[in-house]
């Protein structure tokens, strides 16, 4: 199925969407400490809005690799008031909020929020499946392993498409046993995973069509993009467009960008392209 239900309206993934990144963070990868104040978060929301973003990911906890644990009454405190800004002033924005932990996922949801967006797939807070189905949100589950203060440690794989496959497959009964309804399903690249197996996931990305969820891919700016072409984060735009576009050609349905005027642009050629199949 190619839709998920955000606040009793279907949106359609067969036309892939673009989710624009918003770190409530001092430390993220990229742009930890930009959007730490409330006119900030809002002129960021407003930009991604206005340049064709579908959804907002608030994050307030930085799961970059080596991240500072922060504690759940910080990450609350950082998110919810600026999802609640972001729902005054933009009402029907579809946020979602990245969070592995189920309270702060609970009161997020009670701000504004739709979508729950977990990279543990509810293997670090064990409640959080049982809160999604109750709550009757989609929920986005990521591959990894460990947690981000750990997760560099752990990248042994004997076929690391056949066991992220095998773990998805693992993850989605146990989320529809929990009567979730709307999964959408992310590799995970960067997450426990060399820059290597990062890139031999990407070239195996149409195989995670056979789970028959839809596929959100994160590979802006990452680690994978930047190492391989020896520049920075700050530099990686355009190889972050070149993946976006194998991504796109490979089954991605939703793309999770720091940059939303680049990835919506990157979506239109691909759409232009596949309307002379």
């Amino acid at each position: 199925m190619q839709t998920i239900n955000c606040k009793g309206t279907l949106i359609d993934l067969a036309k892939p969407r673009v989710m624009g990144i918003i770190n409530i963070t001092p430390d993220s990868f990229y742009d930890g400490g930009v959007t730490t104040s409330k006119p900030l978060v809002l002129q960021q929301a407003s930009r991604m809005l206005e340049d064709g973003a579908t959804f907002l990911d608030l994050g307030g906890y930085s799961s970059r690799p080596d991240a500072t644990d922060v504690s759940e009454e910080e990450e609350i405190t950082r998110v919810v008031p600026a999802i609640k800004a972001i729902i005054k002033e933009f009402p029907d924005a579809l946020i979602s909020i990245d969070t592995f932990r189920a309270n702060v996922a609970k009161k997020a949801i009670h701000a504004g929020a739709c979508i729950v967006n977990d990279i543990s797939a509810g293997n670090i807070d064990k409640s959080m499946l049982a809160l999604i189905g109750a709550a009757q949100v989609p929920y986005i589950m990521m591959h990894m392993r460990g947690t981000p203060q750990t997760m560099k440690t752990l990248t042994e794989y004997q076929d690391i498409t056949k066991e992220v496959l095998f773990y998805f497959s693992e993850r989605l009964a146990a989320a529809r046993s929990h009567n979730i309804n709307d999964i959408v399903v992310d590799p995970g690249f960067g997450f426990a995973k060399t820059t290597a197996q990062s890139f031999e996931l990407l070239n195996h990305l149409e195989l995670f069509e056979t789970l028959q969820t839809p596929m959100l891919a994160g590979i802006s700016r990452k680690s994978m993009i930047y190492k391989t072409l020896d520049i920075s984060a700050k530099e990686a735009l355009n190889g972050t467009t070149a993946l976006h576009m194998i991504a796109l050609q490979k089954g991605a349905n939703i793309l999770r960008v720091h940059d939303v005027k680049q990835a919506v642009e990157c979506i239109k050629l691909f759409e232009q392209v596949n309307t002379y199949d």
